[in-house]
């Protein structure tokens, strides 16, 4: 009988610095023959783990359009994630996935593509920007919109480079009033606030929300107001979420399970959970 929770071993192929405590792994699989097989689909997430310290959910960040590899970008917080900061080029970790269900974006053919992202929460997001772009042909105009505390807070600076570069994107960045350096030429502001400012046109666009609570909570109304539908807003919920079947009950909510019903949502299937969450 196959073990459900034995991870893949993989090795830490790169290690990039994005942010203060913030790193992301470049993953190959020791087993070249498990990585063959090995697919995904943008949206799904996965169990990180160092073995003798437990596991810590995130997402997959990179694209499946990109083989041989996957990506985690993650904030060294509590006991795992610092147990995975102080991994490095060469070691082994173990990972266990793809859980959770996907952004639909066959579905979005022929649209045009609103990313809105805050610190922290742009790698699931980074996932399924790259799946896009390298499918672009079927995709309309793609704008994105990114925000953090600071200049320093800001993930992936090497791609947004190339996002702001690029001629077929539009890329709007923003840090909070006070986290501008003096060469700081984006936006000055908080996501909701810039996300009105640009007023992207919701007609035959689909947007994708990915950040803090309150970064939600402020950003959907603006969107309502510019006149998207909930069914047209999408989001992922990453929290709460420990062993990806649905067992451990750690992420019920209502009648769902984060990590087999999601972690991706619209907003209209949001209204349908618990006030509290």
């Amino acid at each position: 009988m196959t073990n459900i929770y034995k991870p893949y071993l993989m090795k830490i192929e790169s290690v990039v610095e994005e942010a203060p405590e913030v790193r992301t792994f470049r993953l190959s699989f020791t087993d070249k023959e498990e990585g063959g097989k090995f697919n995904f689909k943008t949206g799904q997430f996965g169990e990180y783990s160092v073995l003798g310290e437990g596991e810590s959910t995130f997402c997959i960040a990179s694209s499946p359009t990109r083989k041989d590899y996957i990506e985690c970008t993650f904030r060294s917080t509590g006991r795992v994630t610092k147990a995975l900061a102080s991994m490095d080029e060469g070691d082994v970790i173990g990972f266990r996935g793809p859980y959770g269900n996907i952004f639909p974006i066959h579905e979005w053919k022929g649209k045009n593509l609103l990313f809105i992202a805050g610190g922290i929460a742009l790698p699931p997001m980074r996932s399924v920007i790259w799946n896009c772009l390298d499918l672009r042909d079927d995709y309309k105009d793609i704008t994105i919109v990114y925000g953090a505390k600071t200049v320093g807070d800001l993930v992936y600076k090497n791609e947004l480079k190339e996002w702001e570069e690029r001629p077929d994107v539009k890329l709007v960045t923003t840090v909070d009033p006070g986290g501008e350096t003096p060469d700081w030429k984006g936006e000055v502001g908080f996501v909701p606030t810039v996300l009105s400012k640009v007023a992207p046109s919701s007609a035959d666009t689909i947007a994708i929300v990915c950040g803090p609570p309150v970064m939600i909570k402020f950003t959907f109304p603006v969107l309502e107001k510019l006149g998207f539908k909930d069914e047209n807003i999408y989001t992922t919920l990453e929290n709460r979420m420990k062993c990806g079947f649905g067992l451990c009950g750690r992420c019920n909510v209502g009648k769902l399970y984060v990590c087999k019903d999601g972690p991706v949502f619209t907003r209209a299937e949001l209204k349908h959970l618990p006030e509290e969450y």
